[in-house]
């Protein structure tokens, strides 16, 4: 876990930026909590919206799958076999497939007992299938699991996967640890991956959300060690650097962060995009960050919204209305908010 921030530190816990906004900032929708969807729920973690605009969540401790409907009926749908919760670990991401209509495939990245793997089962709308494993082999650790899981623009399955508490995972192109991945529905490197394998960008120490913006690039917030969160912009083959690097250096073999954070303000996760605006999630700092991107990087100052007043923020998403469904962690409830 990362170490209490230093006296000095937290005086002038200031935000850090990495990108020079244009030359007229774009300023982020104002975001505003329509009521609460559903509460109730233990150790929420992922979120997947279904193509009826219900929506599917995940509880890490339990291992539970349980559907919400959009009018915020819950119900029990099946627990993930093999689920290891300790720490962080436990079950973490779903994404339903993007071919759902025609094959009913939910994906879900769970600790087991010697690793951290993604598996797919049916959701016949009424009860899990039988999970079949498709990744396996993911460092864990009681920290850094990593766990999002999100289906890109392409078809393909991206999957975010942490150092595990090990720093050399993340700069070794063996290991599947403080990566991003990007595989194949059954599992297999994604065609046009950069070096063939499943590995498609590296030097992350735990990112926690995936999105894509309006020209289908992908972006991913990353928990920092001592100081800095951040939030990036993915190239394919891409090295961020940990960990020789927390947030901007000056090395011209890493990519710097588009906007970084001290970690008392983000210790970032789920992230979601719309109206122009990468919106994230944050646990530490108890809030959820607006950030304006335009053409591939950060245009304007982050905004933060809801602070310490939901508690710890794990998942946003897109709703099926144009809203976005919060998870407070604290809570233990699914938020609806609109963007003004």
């Amino acid at each position: 876990m990362r170490k209490r921030l230093s006296a000095l530190a937290s005086v002038t816990a200031l935000l850090l930026v990495t990108a020079a906004p244009s030359a007229v900032a774009a300023v982020p929708p104002t975001p505003r909590i329509a009521g609460t969807v559903a509460s109730g729920f233990q150790s929420p973690w992922g979120l997947a919206v279904l193509p009826d605009g219900s929506a599917l969540l995940s509880e890490r401790d339990t291992g539970l799958i349980k559907h919400v409907t959009a009018a915020g009926v819950v119900r029990q749908i099946g627990r993930v076999p093999n689920v290891q919760h300790g720490g962080e670990g436990g079950l973490l991401g779903i994404a339903v497939a993007s071919t759902f209509g025609t094959d009913r495939l939910l994906y879900a990245y769970h600790t087991a007992s010697g690793d951290n793997r993604v598996v797919r089962m049916t959701y016949d709308g009424t009860t899990l299938g039988t999970p079949q494993t498709v990744v396996t082999g993911i460092p864990r650790a009681n920290i850094h699991n990593g766990g999002r899981l999100a289906f890109g623009p392409d078809g393909f399955l991206y999957i975010s996967t942490g150092d595990a508490a090990n720093t050399a995972n993340a700069q070794n192109p063996n290991s599947l640890g403080g990566k991003i991945l990007r595989v194949t529905p059954t599992g297999s490197p994604a065609p046009g991956n950069p070096s063939g394998t499943r590995v498609y960008s590296l030097g992350h120490r735990n990112v926690q959300g995936l999105a894509w913006d309006e020209g289908n690039r992908l972006w991913a917030s990353e928990l920092g060690q001592n100081t800095t969160d951040e939030l990036n912009q993915i190239r394919a083959g891409g090295n961020y650097g940990w960990p020789t690097c927390e947030g901007s250096c000056n090395d011209s073999r890493f990519i710097n962060p588009q906007a970084t954070w001290t970690t008392a303000q983000a210790s970032p996760s789920g992230l979601a995009f719309s109206r122009n605006t990468m919106w994230m999630a944050a646990l530490r700092g108890q809030r959820l960050w607006a950030i304006p991107v335009r053409g591939g990087v950060r245009d304007g100052n982050t905004v933060a919204s809801f602070t310490n007043q939901q508690g710890r923020i794990r998942t946003v998403a897109n709703a099926a209305d144009g809203s976005l469904w919060v998870i407070s962690e604290t809570n233990g409830s699914i938020l609806r908010v609109v963007l003004g």
